[in-house]
């Protein structure tokens, strides 16, 4: 069966494609031309059924991935499920399972089958757990042990997969020469990183490339080309090493697109505010336009118990630069698994800086929304602003509990409501000094 990118080139428009389009209000041929392009990736694994597909990349609404899975420290699989809901009806428009405790694939399976937004894993997690129950150690792990995930993973559904190939030799000696304040933070960086090290040899993400497009290929799961390497601090952001590792990205993305396998890019991280536009474009510039797909990036490292905060700032500049797909930062980050109200909470937090993105990147809709609500609020529907709240039960809990019921201002202003009060004078007759 062909990939989306595959029948683009091919000159069809497929229903994924229709369906696309009539999401985003553009024509369905410019989706096409732009899947086939590579520009556009719309992460469909053929095996994913309850999957309504979307788009990500140039022109399309910024989207937002919620990160769920399981732990050691908390392996079951129910609160996940939950937290899936919870990510669904937060308008999430992915979800990738990061679990790491027991039973991964009954967790990936479930997720799998529940989901009808796009889910993304990280098959090293599981092939790492799976190196220490047969070898003993990762840095045992193999290079089957590795493949056999990630085909495991894709034939049960995986719209698209997290893959460190970016981590070479060269790309990690870089790093041990300039020297960083927090070295390697990704968790798959890390584990790719150690056994190279250990091993003395090159990553076997990145030889075995061309079996893992292999992979790709037969059941349509995009890869994401993971930043091992990004900066985990505002001290490490656009070093040598994170820019090595884009550079061959770059050429990563160049062999999948030969091979008709949609590709997605991760990128940082860590990035000082002023740093962060011209990441973006020169993640775009080296690998030509693929989407892009950023980790926050979070502008401070002092916000424990914040970070959500410091990721949409950063989130809302690195989307009007040219990010394409947000990861969202929960409130725990650093500090603890997120419940379920966290979930909530980044999923709605990581919306809001998409879409104060689009505005400025014309997205078709996004001023319109905010037209409304500001007509809305000119006279006084209530009713109206909840429904077009981004998130309609806060509002809705907010202005019930602080308001008399049925009462026509808010108790910040009260009677001396700027909007009524000037409202009912200007709505009034004018007369002119020349009448």
């Amino acid at each position: 069966m062909a990939t989306q990118m595959q029948m683009a080139r091919q000159g069809k428009i497929t229903d994924f494609m229709k369906l696309v389009a009539k999401q985003e209000q553009v024509e369905a041929d410019l989706i096409r031309d732009r899947v086939a392009a590579g520009t556009i990736a719309i992460c469909a694994n053929i095996n994913h059924s309850s999957l309504i597909p979307r788009g990500v990349g140039q022109g399309l609404s910024t989207k937002v991935n919620a990160n769920i899975g399981t732990s050691s420290a908390y392996p079951d699989l129910e609160p996940e499920l939950l937290k899936l809901a919870a990510a669904i009806n937060a308008g999430a428009d992915a979800v990738m399972d990061l679990s790491t405790g027991d039973h991964i694939d009954i967790s990936r399976q479930k997720i799998i089958e529940q989901s009808t937004i796009m889910v993304g894993t990280v098959p090293i997690y599981q092939a790492t757990v799976n190196a220490i129950k047969t070898h003993g150690a990762v840095v045992d792990m193999t290079s089957d042990d590795l493949l056999h995930a990630i085909e495991q993973q894709a034939k049960d559904g995986a719209d698209f997969m997290t893959l460190h190939c970016g981590v070479t030799r060269e790309t990690i000696m870089r790093m041990r020469r300039q020297t960083r304040v927090m070295d390697v933070v990704s968790r798959g960086g890390s584990f790719i990183t150690g056994w190279m090290l250990h091993n003395e040899k090159e990553n076997p993400l990145y030889e075995h490339y061309d079996d893992i497009l292999d992979i790709c290929e037969k059941y349509d799961s995009t890869i994401s080309l993971g930043d091992g390497l990004r900066p985990g601090c505002l001290a490490d952001a656009t070093d040598r090493a994170q820019i090595q590792e884009l550079i061959i990205l770059g050429e990563l993305v160049d062999r999948a697109w030969k091979r008709g396998v949609q590709v997605l890019v991760e990128g940082p991280g860590h990035v000082p505010y002023d740093q962060i536009e011209a990441n973006m474009k020169l993640q775009k510039q080296l690998c030509k336009n693929a989407p892009f797909y950023v980790l926050g990036p979070l502008v401070t490292d002092i916000a424990p118990g914040y970070d959500h905060i410091t990721a949409a700032i950063g989130g809302t500049l690195a989307a009007a630069s040219g990010a394409d797909f947000l990861c969202y930062v929960t409130s725990a980050e650093h500090l603890a698994l997120p419940t379920i109200e966290d979930v909530h909470e980044g999923v709605i937090t990581s919306r809001i800086a998409a879409h104060a993105a689009d505005i400025v990147k014309g997205i078709p809709g996004a001023k319109e929304w905010d037209l409304k609500m500001a007509k809305a609020r000119k006279v006084l529907d209530w009713d109206a602003q909840m429904n077009l709240a981004i998130d309609p039960e806060k509002a809705k809990g907010k202005r019930g509990a602080r308001n008399e019921e049925g009462a026509e201002g808010c108790s910040m202003c009260g009677e001396y409501c700027s909007v009524k009060i000037v409202g009912e004078y200007l709505n009034k007759p004018v007369t002119y000094c020349n009448e």
